[in-house]
C-alpha cells in the first residue's frame, strides 16, 4: 500500500508561518532606527544599545536548539504562542526601563527568546514535514520570502512611528500588532501526532544531534552560519548609523536602503529556493558568501551618494537570507525531518554568535576608533572564508542501517 499522505496542509502551513515571520522578522530588522533616539534619551553611548542588540542576538541563539526541540516534540503553535507572549513582553520592557544593564539583560533575553520561538528554526520543521520532497527546497524559499516581506513592510512603518508618535510610544504600537496578529496565527500551526517516515522513528534528540556534531558536513554549515549573522546584523544595525557618520544626512536613505534589502530579498529567498532544487546547495552557499565580499567591497570604494546606497541595498538584499532556504535544505537533505527545527535552531545558534560579534564590534570598535572601516574589512575576509568553507558539504542523506534494522 501506498504511505498515507502528510496530514499538515501545505498552504496553511506557508501563510501562517509566513505572517509569523513577516512580524517577528519585520520588527526586529527595524531595531537600528532606535540606536540613536534611545541613546540621546539615556545619556548613553552607541556601545549600550550595541551591546543590547548583541545580547538579543546571543540569546536568540542560545534558546533556539531548545525551542526547536520543543516544537519538533510538542508541536510548532505551542513554541509560537509562547514566542509572541515574550515578544509583546521584550517590546514593552524595551519602551520602559532606562537603567542600562537592565535594559541589555531584559531586552537581550526576552526579544531573542522571542524570536527564537517565532523565527526560521522553530518553523522549520513543520514546513519541511508539510511539504513533500520535491517543494521543500520551494517552501523553505517562500518562507525566505514571507520574512524579507516582513522586513520591506516594516522599515518604513517602523521610522514613521518614531517620526509620529515618538519612539517610546512606536514600541506600544508594535506590542499591540505582535499581539493581535502574530497569536491568531500560532493556532493555524496546530499539529497532529508526527508521522515520521520509515527509519527514523527510533532515533532520539539526543542521537540526532551527537548524529549531526559528528558529520564534517553539519559543521560546515554551522561555520558558514556564522559568517551570515556577523554581516547582516551588523549591516542592519549600524548601516543608518554608518551613513549619517559619513554625511548622508536625510535619514530616508537609510530607510530605502533597509526596504531595499527586504525588497530584493523576497525575490532571492524565493530564487535561491528554486534553484536549491535543481542545482548543489552547496555551490550556491559559496557564491553568496563570495559575492557579498565583492558588493561590500565595491561599495565603499566607490563614491558615496544615495544612488550607491540603494545600489548597495538591492544587491545585497537579494543574497540577504538566500543562506536560509539553502542551509535548512541541505539539513533535511541529509538528516531528514523527524529533528529538523532542533538542528536547524543548533546551527543558527553559529549564525547567533556571529550576530553578537557584529554588533557588538560595530559598536565597540566604533567607540575605540571613530569609525566602522575595521568592521567591514572583517565583514569580507570572513565572507572569503565562508565561500569556501561550504564548497566541501556533502548533501546526500545519511544511511542509518542500524536504525532501519530495529
Amino acid at each position: 500500500m501506498s504511505s498515507a499522505k502528510p496530514s499538515l496542509d501545505l498552504k496553511t502551513v506557508l501563510i501562517a508561518s509566513g505572517v509569523v515571520l513577516t512580524l517577528a522578522m519585520g520588527v526586529r530588522h527595524g531595531f537600528g532606527f532606535w540606536m540613536q533616539p534611545i541613546s540621546q534619551a539615556n545619556g548613553w553611548s552607541r556601545e549600550t544599545y550595541s551591546l543590547a542588540m548583541a545580547v538579543q542576538n546571543l540569546m536568540w541563539g542560545v534558546f533556539g536548539p531548545f525551542a526547536g526541540m520543543a516544537a519538533d516534540r510538542f508541536g510548532t503553535m505551542r513554541v509560537v504562542l509562547f514566542g509572541a507572549l515574550a515578544y509583546v513582553a521584550g517590546l514593552l520592557w524595551m519602551a520602559l526601563v532606562s537603567q542600562p544593564m537592565l535594559f541589555v539583560i531584559g531586552s537581550g533575553v526576552l526579544i531573542g527568546l522571542a524570536l527564537s520561538c517565532t523565527a526560521f528554526g522553530a518553523v522549520s520543521g513543520i514546513i519541511g514535514r508539510a511539504a513533500p520532497l520535491e517543494k521543500r527546497s520551494w517552501a523553505f524559499g517562500v518562507s525566505g520570502a514571507a520574512s524579507s516581506f516582513g522586513q520591506f513592510m516594516m522599515m518604513p512603518i517602523e521610522q514613521q512611528m518614531i517620526s509620529a508618535v515618538g519612539w517610546q510610544q512606536a514600541f506600544y504600537l508594535l506590542a499591540g500588532l505582535i499581539f493581535v496578529a502574530m497569536i491568531p496565527m500560532s493556532f493555524k500551526l496546530r499539529e497532529p501526532a508526527h508521522e515520521h517516515a520509515h527509519g527514523q522513528q527510533q532515533q532520539t534528540t539526543g542521537e540526532a544531534l551527537r548524529e549531526a556534531l559528528g558529520n564534517r558536513s553539519f559543521l560546515f554549515l554551522v561555520a558558514g552560519y556564522f559568517v551570515c549573522g556577523f554581516q547582516v546584523v551588523f549591516i542592519g544595525v549600524h548601516l543608518p548609523a554608518y551613513l549619517k557618520d559619513k554625511g548622508v544626512a536625510d535619514p530616508g536613505v537609510a530607510v530605502m536602503a533597509l526596504a531595499l534589502i527586504g525588497l530584493f530579498n523576497i525575490f532571492g529567498s524565493f530564487t535561491a529556493g528554486q534553484l536549491g532544487g535543481k542545482l548543489p546547495k552547496r555551490y550556491l552557499l559559496s557564491f553568496i558568501y563570495l559575492a557579498r565580499s565583492v558588493i561590500i567591497s565595491v561599495f565603499l570604494l566607490a563614491p558615496l551618494t544615495p544612488m550607491s546606497v540603494y545600489l548597495f541595498a538591492a544587491a545585497m538584499g537579494f543574497i540577504w537570507l538566500s543562506t536560509v532556504p539553502l542551509t535548512n535544505g541541505i539539513i533535511a537533505g541529509i538528516f531528514g525531518v523527524k529533528h529538523m527545527s532542533m538542528l536547524a535552531g543548533v546551527v543558527f545558534f553559529s549564525h547567533q554568535i556571529g550576530s553578537f560579534l557584529g554588533v557588538w564590534l560595530g559598536g565597540y570598535l566604533f567607540d575605540q576608533r571613530g569609525n566602522y572601516d575595521l568592521v567591514w574589512g572583517i565583514a569580507i575576509a570572513l565572507g572569503i572564508v565562508a565561500g569556501l568553507v561550504n564548497l566541501p558539504i556533502n548533501e546526500r542523506p545519511l544511511s542509518r542501517p542500524a536504525l532501519q534494522a530495529a
